[in-house]
């Protein structure tokens, strides 16, 4: 292999660990994305049920009778409630959509990858190719030599 030869396959292997290290960050940031968006659902989960349970107490105590002040408190703290729970919701939406996008970004930065080792292999077929042609040039070369050498030993008397 040729000085040149050597420095271009270095260059690639430089790239490939740049683009190799990229991935692993995306990677990392999916897996981030993919933490938060489970904790966000896990929240929207529990305010679910708190709001259920929370439905469900209240209104066995309304059953036994309650005074307007406390139906009002009540009233007011299930719709409070239920813009937790909204907001919630609208926080694991984003959650998705950043967990979409780093998988997007993750998708892309393994392609790039891919398609540097794809260039990798691609090159050191093409130095392989050339080195077998120049093997088999000397290789032919020698054989016409000896078969010349061997002529003319022959011819001499």
């Amino acid at each position: 292999m040729t000085g040149l030869a050597h420095q271009s396959l270095q260059s690639l292997q430089s790239v490939l660990q740049h683009v190799e290290s990229e991935r692993d960050t995306a990677a990392a940031a999916l897996r981030q994305a993919e933490a938060a968006a489970a904790r966000h659902e896990a929240q929207a989960g529990q305010l679910g049920q708190y709001r259920g349970d929370y439905r469900q107490r209240w209104s066995a105590q309304f059953a036994l009778g309650g005074s307007t002040t406390l139906l009002s408190c009540h009233h007011g703290f299930g719709q409070r409630l239920d813009q937790a729970i909204d907001q919630q919701r609208l926080q694991c939406d984003n959650a998705t959509k950043r967990v979409a996008q780093a998988r997007s970004v993750l998708q892309a930065r393994e392609q790039r990858v891919a398609a540097v080792r794809k260039l990798i292999e691609r090159r050191v077929a093409a130095l392989r190719q050339g080195a077998d042609r120049r093997d088999q040039k000397q290789t032919d070369e020698a054989a016409q030599r000896a078969a010349w050498a061997a002529r003319s030993a022959a011819d001499r008397p």
